[in-house]
């Protein structure tokens, strides 16, 4: 009697473990996440650096204060004069540094758009804590985005009234909160973005992750109870010109529902968004190698359609 009796303490102990580790990777747990509530960044002390030339285009370094941090990044401008339109981009979540001038810079700074990609809080050069995204708290990395879109705003060679974001995945739950606090966004691109509650995406990449099944795991979301950060009222509230790019194939984010929920929120508040689904596309739609090569020329071109360039 004894045996049985322990093991069923054990089984109940590891199921209590394995539901508390699973509420941690949700977000609902562990306090020793530091995420306090963040003043918006509006007039974040900022330092632009001298621009030098590299091959085809010119590069200065920026750094920026928000929130107690100095945060780090590099602004790539086109060779031509200016004052260029630009682009602030958007990690998805965990530590992540400033892109390089790889293929998805080059194809905006070569269209004459200016691009800025700083260190995420905590990584690299950039100061503070790294990072609550992670866990579905995104009052720091919104503060710093949109620090991140005024000191870019201070550069010289920069159209202070055309910028905008581009970013991926976890960027769908910072770009529209983060535009409502700057007012000065003019425009969101983003791919693969998070637009549910946070907790019901954490649960569809865990359950299509691990059996590969994610029409099956589509259908049942619907009868899942969300918690979590919610983009929602930040969503309805985003009267920019915006694209949002899906891939069909997403094993991170839930497109078929991520779709619906944008497409009636467009028709609901009469929107100037496009949305875009790449059929068999997976996640990373800005990866290098993409998942599908035709998502970035797409943002591209979208968002040279909607800023003037100077020739």
């Amino acid at each position: 009697m004894k045996k049985p009796l322990l093991l069923t303490l054990l089984i109940l102990m590891a199921t209590a473990l394995a539901a508390a580790g699973l509420l941690v990777a949700l977000g609902a747990l562990d306090g020793s996440i530091e995420d306090p509530v963040a003043a918006p960044c509006r007039h974040p002390a900022t330092r632009v650096g001298a621009q030098r030339v590299v091959l085809d285009h010119r590069e200065a370094l920026v750094r920026f204060t928000c929130n107690g941090a100095r945060l780090a990044g590099t602004l790539y401008v086109p060779l031509q004069a200016g004052p260029h339109p630009a682009v602030v981009w958007l990690h998805g979540s965990g530590e992540q540094a400033r892109l390089s001038y790889g293929p998805l810079v080059m194809s905006f700074v070569h269209d004459g758009i200016a691009f800025f990609s700083y260190d995420k809080r905590g990584v690299a050069e950039s100061e503070g804590t790294c990072c609550p995204d992670e866990y579905g708290r995104f009052n720091l990395v919104t503060s710093d985005a949109v620090g991140a879109i005024e000191a870019v705003r201070t550069a010289p060679a920069i159209d202070a009234d055309q910028v905008g974001f581009l970013g991926a995945s976890a960027a769908g739950w910072i770009a529209p909160r983060a535009a409502e606090q700057s007012a000065h966004v003019a425009f969101v691109a983003l791919a693969s973005p998070g637009v549910l509650r946070h907790s019901l995406v954490a649960r569809y990449e865990h359950e299509a992750e691990e059996g590969g099944r994610t029409a099956e795991v589509e259908r049942e979301l619907g009868s899942w109870k969300p918690s979590g950060f919610d983009p929602t009222p930040y969503l309805e509230r985003l009267n920019v010109p915006a694209l949002w790019l899906f891939g069909g194939a997403d094993r991170s984010v839930p497109p078929l529902h991520s779709v619906a929920k944008l497409r009636s929120i467009k028709q609901q508040g009469r929107k100037h968004w496009t949305i875009v689904v790449f059929r068999d596309a997976g996640h990373g739609l800005f990866d290098d190698p993409p998942t599908d090569p035709h998502a970035a020329p797409r943002a591209e071109r979208w968002v040279r359609a909607h800023v003037q360039v100077r020739n």
